[in-house]
């Protein structure tokens, strides 16, 4: 008996949910009294898992998989899984991972919570901590049965650095017939990506225009954040649709989430609330976001997010 993680790489190195992932499965394989066992698929170095819990790594490389495909993921995933007779497996909440899921847990005739923010608050029965009604909720889930697939909410758990090293092993899983051929990706690689980032900062149609974005960028820069935008701003042409988050878009867990000019439309608002703080700039003190903010700004943006970078640079420069 174990606990697999699946450990999401791209381009050959490891995602900041990979790690997130296996200090989780740590914490569950303690409660078990258990080893952690990670899937690595077309991973470059895999020696830095040792440091997040993992005891054994199974290494896959194969082209085949350098491009993701939901049903080849879970089929290998499936594989490691019944041949390291697995009680738990766990997955983190990206958007690879929720695609895969639901067939892993066919597979393996498993159930399946995602959105998992807490270990386990009883491993007999299997008992997780979740978020519910597009988080605005918490729900406690009873997992019965014999394997269990835990889904962890992003930037819920957090990253636990342990002192261990983790051993790596070949494996070769058949692969299924993938019936889709990807003949190339285009990926912005200069910039934080949403689903990775611990900051995020985004913007509205108060920015009244794509021309005024640079400060929205250079706020970026500055915090080491993502930048985001609100669907009217996505659907004007004024972002890429990849910036779009909300409940329509992609959703977001980041630490920190500064949204710029965005009244707060409930589509918006379910995307965002699993954000742990929630800044909001905005001339009207009536928008719907404050009711949903930590700290509220009530100012033109044009005013306050230029003091606001002079501010952090100053204080960066102190450090």
């Amino acid at each position: 008996m174990s606990v697999l993680v699946y450990t999401e790489s791209e381009q050959g190195a490891f995602k900041k949910a990979a790690f997130e992932v296996a200090s989780y499965a740590k914490a569950v394989a303690n409660q078990l009294g258990t080893t952690v066992i990670a899937v690595a698929i077309n991973a470059n170095d895999v020696s830095a898992l040792g440091n997040y819990g993992v005891d054994k790594v199974l290494t896959i490389s194969n082209s085949q998989l350098d491009s993701f495909n939901a049903n080849a993921f879970a089929s290998v995933i499936k594989q490691a899984a019944e041949n390291e007779s697995a009680q738990v497996v766990v997955v983190s909440s990206t958007a690879d991972s929720k695609y895969l899921a639901p067939l892993l847990a066919v597979g393996l005739n498993a159930g399946y919570a995602s959105n998992v923010v807490e270990a386990p608050l009883n491993t007999s029965p299997f008992t997780v901590k979740r978020t519910a009604f597009t988080n605005k909720a918490f729900e406690t889930t009873q997992i019965n049965t014999d394997v269990k697939i835990v889904g962890v909410s992003n930037n819920a758990f957090g990253l636990v650095e342990q002192n261990g090293s983790a051993s790596a092993e070949d494996f070769s899983p058949s692969i299924p017939e993938l019936g889709v051929t990807v003949e190339s990706v285009d990926k912005a690689t200069d910039k934080v990506t949403i689903a990775d980032a611990e900051i995020v900062v985004s913007a509205g149609r108060g920015l009244k225009g794509p021309e005024n974005w640079g400060m929205i960028e250079e706020l970026a820069d500055v915090l080491g954040a993502a930048t985001a935008c609100s669907k009217p701003v996505s659907d004007l042409g004024w972002r890429p649709h990849g910036e779009h988050v909300g409940q329509t878009g992609k959703p977001v867990a980041a630490n920190l989430y500064i949204a710029i000019g965005i009244s707060g439309a409930i589509q918006h608002l379910a995307g965002i609330n699993a954000s742990k703080v929630k800044v909001v700039i905005n001339t009207d003190p009536e928008a719907p976001f404050f009711k949903a903010a930590d700290y509220g700004v009530v100012g033109d943006a044009f005013q306050v997010v230029p003091e606001l970078i002079e501010k952090l640079k100053a204080f960066k420069a102190q450090q």
